[in-house]
Order: C-alpha cells, then sequence, then structure tokens
C-alpha cells in the first residue's frame, strides 16, 4: 500500500516528538520507540495500492495546496483493533476540503475495496498518532494527558508525502512544477 500523508512544520513536530519522548518515559506505548528513520510525526489522508499516474495528477495539486494551517483540538483514543492515542486536530473548512480531495484522488484510480473505509470522507478522524499498541484498552483509565505538554496552539502542514509499506520507501509529492 502507498499512504498519502502531511506532514508538520518543525516546531509542531517537534511538540509530537516531546508528547512521545513522555509516554515512551513512562513506559506507555509511544511512536518514539518506532527507530526506523521513516517515522515522522503525520496525518494520514488515504491510502491506495499504488501511486498511478491519473493519482499522482491529483495529489501535485494538493502539494501546491500546502502550507496549511490547522489546529489541535486535544487527546483523543480509538480502539480499532489496535488502542490509539492521539492528538486530534480540528477539522475546519480547508483541511476538510483538502482531505476529500485527497480521498477523490485515489478513489478515482483505485479498486474500492482495495481503500480503508475509515479514510472516507464522514469517517476520517483527523489526528496525529502518539502512541498505538495491540493490547486493547492500553490507555484507558490512565492519567495520560498529564503526562503529556500541551500541542502546539498553532501549527501547519507543509509537505506532501508517500509511503510504501512493502519497500519502506518514502516520496515527497511535488506540485506540478
Amino acid at each position: 500500500m502507498r499512504t498519502v500523508e502531511l506532514l508538520l512544520d518543525e516546531a509542531a513536530d517537534l511538540a509530537v516528538r516531546e508528547a512521545w519522548r513522555r509516554l515512551a518515559d513512562a513506559g506507555l506505548p509511544s511512536q518514539a520507540r518506532h527507530r526506523s528513520p521513516t517515522n515522522s510525526p503525520h496525518l494520514t489522508l488515504a491510502a491506495c495500492p499504488e501511486l498511478t499516474a491519473p493519482i499522482r495528477y491529483e495529489l501535485a495539486e494538493l502539494a501546491a495546496a500546502l502550507p496549511l494551517a490547522v489546529r489541535f483540538t486535544g487527546v483523543v483514543r480509538f480502539e480499532r483493533p489496535t488502542s490509539v492515542l492521539a492528538w486530534a486536530l480540528d477539522c475546519d473548512a480547508a483541511l476538510a476540503g483538502l482531505h476529500r480531495r485527497a480521498w477523490e484522488a485515489v478513489i478515482s484510480d483505485s479498486p474500492p475495496e482495495t481503500l480503508n473505509p475509515f479514510h472516507a470522507p464522514g469517517r476520517w478522524s483527523p489526528h496525529i498518532t502518539l502512541g498505538r499498541t495491540r493490547r486493547a484498552g492500553a490507555f484507558a483509565g490512565r492519567r495520560v494527558p498529564e503526562l503529556l505538554p500541551a500541542p502546539p496552539l498553532s501549527a501547519r502542514f507543509t509537505t506532501l508525502r508517500s509511503y510504501d509499506t512493502q519497500t519502506g520507501a518514502l516520496e515527497v509529492l511535488e506540485p506540478r512544477p
């Protein structure tokens, strides 16, 4: 699979990495434990089997729309099927529009059954993952929010990239020249 992701500006990236460190220091699941050089704080917009030429054409238009200002809204937890702790993002009109365009790009040239339904508009919950584990309820009943720094007051998405889950390769998706 190929993901379509947004990367944060440097200050917001550092704030997320500080949250990762604090979770790890407390012995909780944390993205800090993923030592791969490809591991960066990011927002996943969609994923598809491959980035075909038509998908790439549409994504280049999204890359041209960056940077995009966003606002964090607080801590959120998911249980589906893994336990996830994250900082939620306000899904304002600009972010929702960018996401919809990414979804339309991948669905335009991918078999629908290969797409993650949680990425579909109306089901997508924009968030930056802080910790994840297969252990159900890992973050429930804990005072986790007290461990975390406050999320940044303002942040920007600056880069559109794709991650290839088969090869581990990263690709920055550039605007059309």
